[in-house]
């Protein structure tokens, strides 16, 4: 996935506010155009970097290659605000597939039935989501029963250590537990003057992808019940994951003295990465970052695992964080027959996920793709794959109003690290009461 998909949660709210009146049309298998005739559907995707947008001309010419009759107009480089004005106007020039980065509004896509539901079609297909798409990728595409959109290449999301200052600190494998980890940051850091020759780890919220949902996956929590409300005072997955990373915090110097470190590293997309330079010895981040650290020539050898779980959860080990591309057809499409060709081909064809994922350096978004023998990598991203085959792996689910309670949750997480809260019990109650009140609002 290009760089925009990450931390989108902040920009939820604006981004989809047209959906939540639009109610563009019903989701319905209703559809009746003739898909073995000759027609053109449009396709708007997000994906912008030359190399991204020749990967996408090529598994659009495998699919037209394989359907003669069906002819794709292609239009990338879009926006979500671009592609929610279209889905909610329709016309000849809108799309009638849409392939977005952003998993948190998939709750908006099948609420307002922007997109339709496609469990009609996957029935009719004889494709059975839940033994074809992992398990966490099956869950984020759908709401409330309503599977509106479809996994398209995905992210993982784990733990890169440098070997070499794990080799000076005596450390000889990568840590499986969180206590193992607490124990590794702080034998790794190395202080300097008023901050640091080398930190272990950057345990603050505003690091790099070090958000709450990305922490919070190895708890396995629940975020909402079976009556919708918010868990996040009731599951004590949250409060664990908070004391945890708060503990990081204090430990490995403070919240003033991490930040004002954090300050002067270099920024999450540059080749001057903290973790590029050696200034942080280990880094939370997704299966991307592999590429990027070795184009910026490191000068220590990159070691990749799964991130550490809870001590009581060892045997889960291995599990991690999972988003990732999503691909939907529109409901005011007069060609959905021809477009689920189109979607049920990039998504569940086994050699056409694999392409894919071999040019654009994703994690490929079905079973069989995760295994096949086609896949093209560096031995170390075959972490990844384990991770996003894995069962204990988790996302976060679909809400009505996207990723607001994530928005929710992060904000709680920058006053607690940083003392502005200091209850922690009563700052996940009144977190909780927001995110309800908010869902409510939006319903």
């Amino acid at each position: 996935m290009p760089k925009v998909i990450r931390k989108t949660a902040f920009a939820l709210t604006a981004s989809l506010a047209l959906l939540t009146t639009a109610c563009t049309g019903q989701s319905s298998s209703g559809a009746n155009d003739d898909a073995s005739k000759d027609t053109t559907i449009n396709f708007w995707h997000a994906w912008s970097a030359p190399s991204e947008t020749k990967a996408v001309k090529d598994l659009i010419a495998g699919f037209e290659k394989a359907h003669p009759n069906i002819h794709v107009n292609v239009v990338g480089n879009m926006t979500d605000d671009k592609m929610n004005q279209a889905l909610r106007t329709g016309g000849d020039k809108a799309p009638d597939v849409i392939s977005s980065f952003t998993t948190n509004n998939v709750g908006k896509f099948c609420s307002s039935n922007a997109l339709i539901d496609l469990n009609p079609f996957f029935k009719k297909s004889g494709v059975d989501p839940a033994t074809t798409f992992p398990k966490a990728m099956n869950e984020y595409t759908q709401y409330d029963g309503n599977r509106c959109t479809v996994p398209l290449l995905g992210d993982a999301y784990g733990l890169y250590y440098n070997k070499t200052a794990f080799e000076k600190a005596g450390i000889t494998n990568p840590p499986k537990t969180w206590s193992e980890f607490e124990a590794d940051a702080k034998k790794l850091t190395i202080p300097a003057g008023d901050g640091y020759k080398q930190l272990g780890f950057m345990p603050d919220y505003h690091g790099w992808e070090t958000t709450t949902e990305h922490y919070f996956a190895q708890f396995s929590p629940t975020y909402f019940d079976t009556s919708g409300k918010s868990s996040l005072a009731t599951d004590p997955a949250f409060k664990a994951g908070f004391t945890l990373q708060k503990k990081l915090v204090d430990e490995l110097g403070g919240f003033q003295k991490l930040e004002k470190y954090r300050s002067k590293l270099g920024d999450e997309w540059g080749p001057k990465h903290p973790f590029h330079t050696g200034q942080v010895a280990m880094q939370l981040d997704g299966e991307w970052r592999l590429g990027m650290a070795l184009d910026a020539k490191p000068k220590f050898d990159i070691g990749v695992a799964p991130l550490p779980v809870p001590d009581d959860q060892a045997d889960q080990y291995g599990k991690g964080y999972i988003t990732g591309t999503i691909a939907g057809i529109a409901a005011t499409s007069k060609k959905q027959n021809a477009a689920w060709e189109l979607v049920k081909y990039m998504t569940t064809d086994t050699d056409a996920v694999v392409g894919f994922s071999n040019a654009i350096h994703n994690v490929p978004s079905t079973l069989e793709a995760l295994k096949s023998p086609k896949l093209k990598y560096d031995p170390r991203f075959k972490t990844f794959l384990d991770i996003a085959a894995n069962p204990n792996s988790t996302t976060t689910p679909a809400s009505i109003n996207g990723g607001q309670y994530l928005v929710t949750i992060q904000q709680f997480g920058y006053d607690y690290e940083s003392g502005k809260v200091t209850g922690l019990d009563a700052g996940l109650a009144r977190a909780a009461k927001q995110i309800d009140t908010d869902i409510a609002q939006a319903k």
